[in-house]
């Protein structure tokens, strides 16, 4: 009998201590003190919600209600991946925040809604944070996904590594969801959908759109489901956190590689566009816009992935700001050529491949870029123009020309009758007017002066030439056909010639020598 009195009087101590340790009094006498209750007696091996309820100033509120706002705030903070930092905690009774003027400590900078302040001789999460709860909780447990919170146990005593055997089944089940989601979905993003836009007639945009961002549109979406199932789980702050930041970074790197092909999709019709336009200018400026945009696309994720990082962005763009104004001091000539390509692209005052004189440099147009003009001369050699100089520049652009002139004078001998002068005038205008390459509004041929050797006739006429070697073309067949119409005509061409006429010499000077000048 006696040897059976000691394990009942063992149980009676156990369940006499567990009753004891439910009713003794919490301390909240400091920020470390409530914070640590609060986190405390909501742990897998201490769970006890009515006394993390105590550190909640929750006046008007029902005891359950109490109890399910102090664990709804540790399953917030469990599901974004805050891990409170106790050594840095104050543990003064007296501590006072001296930014807000208020006896209060607030747990996250990036939630200051988040904090414990003193409430007579007690430190207590502040009745704004009780307020905001449920809210901050329904924001990291949104559609409904809290429910699924009752169905998980609170409690557990054997754990490995810091999780649960379940949680380890959780991650597994959530793991093996993402990779089947993300073989459907991509499976439906490149066939199905891509099938139906190809049906639809639009080949290319399956090409060269769909097919590219279907894998990190799929990853995207399965990354952004991880991230809203990840915090069901419960994992301890430290775990969440890490793997929410992973998951953050994914979704901004995927978001860049989706951006970055849709500026090359963006790109190939903008050529199509260029294409369709007289000028090639476009054709020059699209490239160089498209490489623009992708600088801006990868800009943007980078700071993007700084931002989840928690960088000070701001600063950081600040600092860059200063760096870039001294950059650009140091960098003067550069900018100027920068500033002088927006002024090219914008005014255009050559295409490529128009011939443009300037500054003693006479060429072919072959290349704009963001620094400089590269003009193939006609020496065959290159000449790399900087655009802040051209900007400045008086360009004389040929290539510009609707027509091109030709003109001449040409040269008959005196022998010629004024009626041949006049069929061979007649003739020559005729020519023009029977020819596609002139221009018929406006030309001039006329018997023009009576020069030393020949009467001179004004030969003004304009062609209908999109580049020199048509314009060469042209004159070649004009000039043969001057010469048929002269023959035809009976005119005969002059050359320059002198007659000398000697008066008075002695016949008896048969002969003489000339002799050289002193």
């Amino acid at each position: 009998m006696q040897g059976k009195s000691i394990p009942i009087f063992l149980l009676l101590l156990i369940i006499s201590g567990n009753v004891w340790a439910q009713k003794k009094d919490v301390t909240l006498s400091s920020p470390y003190h409530t914070i640590d209750t609060h986190l405390t007696y909501l742990q897998p091996n201490n769970y006890q919600p009515k006394l993390a309820a105590k550190s909640l100033n929750a006046k008007g509120l029902s005891q359950s209600e109490k109890e399910r706002r102090a664990i709804q705030l540790i399953q917030f903070l469990d599901g974004k991946g805050l891990f409170v930092d106790m050594g840095v905690v104050p543990k003064d009774e007296n501590f006072y925040d001296s930014t807000a003027r208020k006896y209060r400590y607030v747990l996250f900078e990036e939630y200051p809604e988040i904090y414990v302040e003193k409430v007579g001789d007690q430190w207590l999460y502040s009745a704004t944070t009780v307020a905001q709860i449920p809210k901050l909780h329904k924001r990291i447990y949104p559609y409904g996904l809290h429910n699924l919170l009752d169905l998980l146990p609170h409690t557990t005593s054997e754990r490995f590594l810091g999780l649960a055997l379940w949680q380890y089944i959780g991650l597994l089940l959530l793991f093996i969801i993402g990779f089947i989601l993300h073989k459907l979905l991509f499976f439906i993003v490149r066939n199905t959908i891509s099938r139906f836009i190809i049906s639809w007639g639009k080949k290319s945009l399956a090409q060269q759109l769909i097919f590219p961002t279907a894998r990190p549109t799929s990853l995207l979406i399965v990354s952004y489901l991880m991230l809203q199932l990840v915090p069901i789980l419960q994992l301890p702050a430290i775990f969440s956190k890490y793997i929410l930041l992973g998951l953050r970074i994914s979704i901004c790197v995927y978001v860049m590689l989706i951006l970055y092909r849709l500026v090359d999709f963006l790109g190939i019709y903008m050529m199509r566009a260029a294409e369709k336009t007289e000028g090639n200018l476009d054709d020059q400026l699209v490239p160089l816009l498209e490489r623009s945009l992708k600088v801006f696309v990868i800009i943007g994720g980078v700071v993007a992935v700084l931002g989840v990082l928690q960088f000070n962005v701001t600063a950081l763009l600040t600092g860059i700001s200063i760096g870039g104004l001294a950059f650009a001091l140091a960098a003067q000539d550069t900018i100027k050529n920068l500033f002088g390509s927006v002024t090219i692209f914008i005014d255009k005052p050559f295409q490529v491949g128009d011939w443009i004189t300037c500054d003693q440099i006479d060429g072919t147009v072959e290349e704009v870029g963001f620094r400089s003009t590269r003009v193939r001369t006609f020496h065959n050699s290159v000449v790399y123009i900087p655009n802040g100089k051209l900007a400045d520049m008086t360009i004389d652009n040929m290539g510009a020309r609707r027509y091109r002139r030709y003109s001449t004078r040409i040269g008959v001998t005196y022998s010629t009758t004024p009626h041949q002068l006049e069929q061979f005038v007649t003739a020559l205008k005729e020519m023009v007017e029977t020819r596609e390459d002139t221009w018929k509004g406006n030309y001039h041929i006329y018997v023009n002066s009576f020069g030393a050797s020949a009467i001179e006739i004004l030969f003004y006429i304009f062609f209908k030439a999109p580049d020199w070697g048509r314009e060469l073309k042209s004159r070649q067949e004009v000039m043969l056909e001057v010469m048929r119409i002269a023959e035809r005509t009976g005119v005969e061409f002059a050359f320059p010639t002198q007659t000398l006429h000697l008066k008075g010499i002695p016949e008896e000077m048969g002969s003489f020598k000339a002799e050289e000048p002193n």
